[in-house]
Protein backbone atom coordinates (compact mmCIF):
# COMPACT_ATOMS: atom_id res chain seq x y z
CA UNK A 1 0.00 0.00 0.00
CA UNK A 2 2.85 2.54 0.77
CA UNK A 3 4.07 2.09 -2.20
CA UNK A 4 2.49 4.85 -3.90
CA UNK A 5 4.03 7.29 -1.64
CA UNK A 6 7.69 8.60 -1.79
CA UNK A 7 8.55 7.29 1.82
CA UNK A 8 12.41 7.90 3.57
CA UNK A 9 11.53 6.95 6.95
CA UNK A 10 8.62 5.11 9.14
CA UNK A 11 8.02 6.32 12.07
CA UNK A 12 5.70 3.60 14.18
CA UNK A 13 3.96 2.86 17.60
CA UNK A 14 4.73 0.49 19.51
CA UNK A 15 2.00 -1.02 21.78
CA UNK A 16 -1.12 -2.16 20.22
CA UNK A 17 -0.12 -1.43 16.51
CA UNK A 18 2.66 -3.82 15.82
CA UNK A 19 1.40 -6.28 18.09
CA UNK A 20 -2.71 -6.53 18.77
CA UNK A 21 -4.25 -4.97 21.69
CA UNK A 22 -5.72 -8.76 23.28
CA UNK A 23 -2.46 -10.88 24.23
CA UNK A 24 -2.33 -9.37 27.54
CA UNK A 25 0.96 -7.02 27.92
CA UNK A 26 -1.24 -3.46 28.10
CA UNK A 27 -3.71 -5.42 30.59
CA UNK A 28 -0.53 -5.74 33.20
CA UNK A 29 0.31 -2.40 32.68
CA UNK A 30 -3.19 -1.40 33.66
CA UNK A 31 -2.85 -3.63 36.57
CA UNK A 32 0.75 -2.59 37.44
CA UNK A 33 -0.75 1.57 36.80
CA UNK A 34 -3.64 0.76 39.42
CA UNK A 35 -1.46 -0.97 42.36
CA UNK A 36 0.91 2.11 41.75
CA UNK A 37 -1.66 4.63 41.83
CA UNK A 38 -3.38 2.94 45.38
CA UNK A 39 0.09 2.87 46.76
CA UNK A 40 1.36 6.36 46.11
CA UNK A 41 -1.92 8.47 46.64
CA UNK A 42 -3.64 5.90 49.00
CA UNK A 43 -6.58 5.33 46.69
CA UNK A 44 -8.99 2.20 46.81
CA UNK A 45 -8.96 0.47 43.19
CA UNK A 46 -11.63 1.54 41.47
CA UNK A 47 -10.65 5.40 42.58
CA UNK A 48 -6.83 4.67 41.26
CA UNK A 49 -8.16 3.30 38.05
CA UNK A 50 -10.82 6.20 38.05
CA UNK A 51 -7.59 8.37 37.95
CA UNK A 52 -5.31 6.15 36.10
CA UNK A 53 -8.22 6.76 33.23
CA UNK A 54 -8.55 10.63 33.64
CA UNK A 55 -5.12 11.66 33.39
CA UNK A 56 -4.51 9.21 30.21
CA UNK A 57 -7.62 10.58 28.26
CA UNK A 58 -6.27 14.78 29.85
CA UNK A 59 -2.41 14.36 28.98
CA UNK A 60 -2.30 11.42 26.69
CA UNK A 61 -0.30 9.26 29.57
CA UNK A 62 -1.05 8.72 33.33
CA UNK A 63 2.08 9.93 34.23
CA UNK A 64 1.80 13.06 32.96
CA UNK A 65 -0.71 13.72 35.22
CA UNK A 66 1.24 12.30 38.17
CA UNK A 67 3.73 14.65 37.61
CA UNK A 68 1.70 17.59 37.08
CA UNK A 69 -0.71 17.27 39.97
CA UNK A 70 1.24 15.33 42.35
CA UNK A 71 5.04 15.75 42.03
CA UNK A 72 5.75 12.08 41.03
CA UNK A 73 9.24 11.56 39.71
CA UNK A 74 9.29 9.83 36.07
CA UNK A 75 11.76 6.95 36.53
CA UNK A 76 9.93 4.84 39.22
CA UNK A 77 7.04 4.98 37.70
CA UNK A 78 7.97 4.02 34.35
CA UNK A 79 10.07 0.93 35.57
CA UNK A 80 7.14 -0.01 37.79
CA UNK A 81 5.03 -0.35 35.26
CA UNK A 82 6.40 -1.39 32.31
CA UNK A 83 7.57 -4.30 34.19
CA UNK A 84 5.69 -7.24 32.57
CA UNK A 85 7.28 -10.02 31.31
CA UNK A 86 6.51 -9.45 28.23
CA UNK A 87 8.16 -12.82 27.01
CA UNK A 88 5.60 -14.77 28.51
CA UNK A 89 3.22 -13.19 26.00
CA UNK A 90 4.68 -12.64 23.18
CA UNK A 91 6.61 -14.67 20.66
CA UNK A 92 8.70 -14.65 17.47
CA UNK A 93 6.61 -13.48 14.64
CA UNK A 94 8.08 -14.18 11.71
CA UNK A 95 5.27 -13.03 9.32
CA UNK A 96 5.75 -10.04 10.76
CA UNK A 97 9.29 -9.86 10.37
CA UNK A 98 9.06 -10.33 6.68
CA UNK A 99 7.02 -7.67 6.03
CA UNK A 100 9.02 -4.79 8.03
CA UNK A 101 12.07 -6.54 6.16
CA UNK A 102 10.33 -5.65 3.07
CA UNK A 103 10.07 -2.09 3.86
CA UNK A 104 12.96 -0.32 1.89
CA UNK A 105 12.59 2.99 4.29
CA UNK A 106 14.35 3.61 7.43
CA UNK A 107 12.28 2.31 10.54
CA UNK A 108 12.26 3.87 14.01
CA UNK A 109 9.75 3.32 17.06
CA UNK A 110 8.12 5.94 19.01
CA UNK A 111 6.89 5.10 21.90
CA UNK A 112 4.69 6.42 25.18
CA UNK A 113 6.79 3.65 26.86
CA UNK A 114 10.39 3.27 28.03
CA UNK A 115 12.93 2.35 25.48
CA UNK A 116 13.72 -0.95 27.77
CA UNK A 117 10.43 -1.74 27.35
CA UNK A 118 9.90 -1.39 23.35
CA UNK A 119 13.56 -3.63 23.44
CA UNK A 120 11.89 -6.62 25.59
CA UNK A 121 8.57 -6.04 23.31
CA UNK A 122 10.66 -5.98 19.96
CA UNK A 123 13.06 -9.18 21.51
CA UNK A 124 10.16 -10.92 22.21
CA UNK A 125 8.59 -10.49 18.89
CA UNK A 126 11.86 -11.55 17.04
CA UNK A 127 12.08 -7.54 15.09
CA UNK A 128 14.49 -6.04 16.51
CA UNK A 129 16.65 -6.26 14.11
CA UNK A 130 14.52 -4.21 12.04
CA UNK A 131 14.32 -0.72 13.28
CA UNK A 132 17.31 1.82 13.29
CA UNK A 133 15.98 3.52 16.51
CA UNK A 134 13.61 3.80 19.35
CA UNK A 135 12.40 7.37 20.61
CA UNK A 136 10.61 6.98 24.33
CA UNK A 137 8.78 8.80 26.48
CA UNK A 138 12.00 10.34 27.64
CA UNK A 139 12.42 11.90 24.12
CA UNK A 140 11.24 15.09 25.14
CA UNK A 141 10.79 15.68 28.97
CA UNK A 142 8.44 13.01 29.60
CA UNK A 143 6.19 14.81 26.97
CA UNK A 144 3.63 11.90 25.19
CA UNK A 145 2.06 11.65 22.18
CA UNK A 146 0.13 13.06 21.08
CA UNK A 147 2.73 16.55 20.63
CA UNK A 148 3.45 18.29 17.35
CA UNK A 149 6.12 19.64 19.22
CA UNK A 150 7.83 16.14 19.94
CA UNK A 151 7.27 14.98 16.60
CA UNK A 152 8.69 18.06 14.60
CA UNK A 153 11.81 17.27 17.17
CA UNK A 154 11.90 13.55 16.02
CA UNK A 155 11.40 14.55 12.32
CA UNK A 156 14.93 17.12 13.25
CA UNK A 157 16.56 14.60 14.68
CA UNK A 158 16.19 12.42 11.98
CA UNK A 159 17.05 14.90 9.26
CA UNK A 160 13.05 14.69 7.21
CA UNK A 161 10.59 16.35 5.55
CA UNK A 162 7.67 15.60 6.87
CA UNK A 163 5.74 14.92 3.85
CA UNK A 164 8.60 11.92 3.43
CA UNK A 165 7.51 10.48 6.96
CA UNK A 166 5.25 7.77 7.19
CA UNK A 167 3.46 7.58 10.47
CA UNK A 168 1.85 4.45 11.50
CA UNK A 169 -0.25 4.20 14.74
CA UNK A 170 -3.38 2.79 16.53
CA UNK A 171 -4.11 6.34 18.13
CA UNK A 172 -5.94 8.35 15.93
CA UNK A 173 -5.07 11.12 18.10
CA UNK A 174 -1.59 10.51 17.58
CA UNK A 175 -2.46 10.83 13.81
CA UNK A 176 -4.03 13.98 13.48
CA UNK A 177 -1.35 15.40 14.98
CA UNK A 178 0.79 13.89 12.14
CA UNK A 179 -1.36 14.82 9.20
CA UNK A 180 -1.38 18.43 10.63
CA UNK A 181 2.48 18.32 10.56
CA UNK A 182 2.21 16.80 6.72
CA UNK A 183 2.88 13.35 7.63
CA UNK A 184 1.49 10.24 5.37
CA UNK A 185 -0.69 8.42 8.46
CA UNK A 186 -1.59 4.91 8.59
CA UNK A 187 -4.21 3.48 11.03
CA UNK A 188 -3.84 0.06 12.84
CA UNK A 189 -6.92 -0.79 14.82
CA UNK A 190 -9.64 -3.63 14.78
CA UNK A 191 -12.02 -1.10 13.94
CA UNK A 192 -10.24 0.01 11.05
CA UNK A 193 -12.58 -1.84 8.26
CA UNK A 194 -15.84 -0.90 9.96
CA UNK A 195 -15.10 2.81 10.29
CA UNK A 196 -15.16 5.59 7.74
CA UNK A 197 -11.71 7.74 8.27
CA UNK A 198 -9.59 10.38 6.66
CA UNK A 199 -6.06 8.62 6.90
CA UNK A 200 -3.52 7.31 3.84
CA UNK A 201 -3.90 4.07 4.95
CA UNK A 202 -5.58 1.75 7.40
CA UNK A 203 -5.84 -1.64 8.13
CA UNK A 204 -7.04 -3.92 11.31
CA UNK A 205 -3.25 -5.42 11.22
CA UNK A 206 0.02 -4.30 11.00
CA UNK A 207 1.12 -6.87 9.04
CA UNK A 208 -2.44 -6.39 6.76
CA UNK A 209 -1.12 -2.86 6.67
CA UNK A 210 1.97 -3.99 4.57
CA UNK A 211 0.44 -6.72 2.76
CA UNK A 212 -2.59 -4.57 0.64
Amino acid sequence: MFHAYHISLAVIDLDNTLYAADNGVFARMDQKMIAYIQRELGLDKQSADDIRIKYWKQYGSTLKGLMLHHGHEAEPFLLEVHDVAAHELLSPHDELHAVLQAMPMRKVIHTNGTKEHAETILDALGIRDCFATIYDIRFNQYTPKPCMATLKQLLAAEGVDAREVLVIDDVQDNLRVAKKAGAITAWVHPDAGKQVHTWDMAATSFVDLLLK
